[in-house]
């Protein structure tokens, strides 16, 4: 009876042994997770400082190259809710993971872009860039409110690029003409923007159809910089293709750069990749994500690449087609180094691609 009480004892102490180890080692389990997520935490707050930083230089770097600043007009609140009838749903024209936007009456017709709460970076980082930039194929940001983190943009019924290629609410087709003619206009927006002519070079960082607008006639308008980066240029760099931002890799997975998904290092050739992805978008009609690299590269290959042609855009010339197809592969190219500069001889070769009678 002892021996077995002994026996039971010493098991008990096994096994309470065995749970204080357990123990001990969820504690050091814990600790580590902790750590791990105190690390998370600390590199967002950094890369969040970071991001401010960058268009906080960008507003000085302005102020000095023009001489003056451009001033932002502010709205209050009840302004903004007023325009919107208190941010009503039937206002609402879009959504997007940043916040809402709606349309608004502020003397005439706006787009008001309300983020979330968490989107105070964002926020400032559009206020920032888009508030100093101009070029007629950047939507033009009319105001913001601080108050209510909202951006008040001028208004395109047409929508984005995304809705007319998927003829959202029945509207018509885009024709090649236009298509081609949209393509300039993004690639000369992004020609600004890169320019090494400039005191900052400016990388999109979220190039995709839902981001670019479409005006009255048409016209594209590229919008939302909530992601974007500001790329400052010293003596020792002239060429903006040199530079580069480590961050953590944000975006749209079909159009997001391979190297910058897997190094986390943004470049201008970061944009050129989801341009590229774009061209072959206005082409086909066809909306990622898919293989549609392989896929067009291996049509031209056979000579049959034709038949990928969004047949809705009307009757493309093949030979524009073909060259606009291949531009795009050089552009979508897995290696960045291989991606051309847009702004040397790009744009110069989707000039010269216009039908000379236009489209609509």
């Amino acid at each position: 009876m002892v021996a077995f009480q002994a026996q039971d004892a010493k098991n008990q102490r096994d096994k309470y042994i065995d749970e204080l180890w357990i123990s001990k080692e969820q504690e050091t389990s814990l600790k580590s997770q902790l750590a791990e997520l105190q690390k998370e935490r600390d590199e967002l707050q950094m890369e969040r400082d970071h991001a401010l930083k960058e268009a906080k230089g960008l507003k000085r770097k302005e102020e000095d190259s023009n001489g003056h600043m451009l001033e932002l007009p502010e709205f209050s609140l009840s302004k903004i809710e007023e325009a919107t009838q208190g941010f009503n749903e039937s206002q609402k024209i879009g959504q997007g993971g940043y916040g809402n936007i709606y349309i608004g009456l502020l003397q005439t017709k706006v787009a008001i872009k309300k983020l979330h709460s968490h989107g105070s970076q964002e926020f400032q980082m559009e206020v920032n860039v888009l508030g100093q930039l101009r070029h007629p194929n950047l939507v033009k940001l009319i105001g913001s409110c601080p108050e209510a983190f909202a951006l008040i943009y001028e208004y395109l019924p047409n929508g984005s690029l995304e809705d007319r290629l998927n003829c959202k609410d029945n509207s018509p087709p885009l024709s090649w003409q236009t298509r081609l003619r949209i393509a300039i206009e993004l690639c000369s927006v992004l020609v600004y923007l890169h320019s090494s002519t400039r005191p900052c070079t400016i990388v999109h960082a979220d190039l995709k159809p839902t981001n670019i607008l479409l005006d009255s006639n048409y016209v594209c308008k590229l919008s939302d910089f909530g992601i974007c980066r500001v790329l400052s240029r010293n003596q020792s760099s002239s060429d903006s293709v040199t530079l580069s931002h480590n961050t953590v890799p944000k975006g749209t997975l079909p159009y997001l750069d391979p190297e910058f998904l897997q190094r986390g290092v943004l470049t201008v050739k970061s944009d050129v990749y989801s341009f590229g992805i774009i061209l072959l978008q206005l082409l086909t009609g066809k909306s990622p994500p898919y293989s549609i690299v392989d896929e067009v590269n291996s049509a031209l290959l056979a000579g049959n690449f034709e038949s990928l042609l969004d047949p809705s855009a009307g009757r493309w010339p093949l030979e524009v087609a073909q060259s606009l197809a291949e531009l795009a592969l050089m552009c979508s190219d897995n290696n960045r180094k291989r991606r051309p500069d847009l702004g040397t001889g790009v744009l110069e070769l989707l000039e010269s691609l216009r039908d000379p009678t236009g489209g609509t």
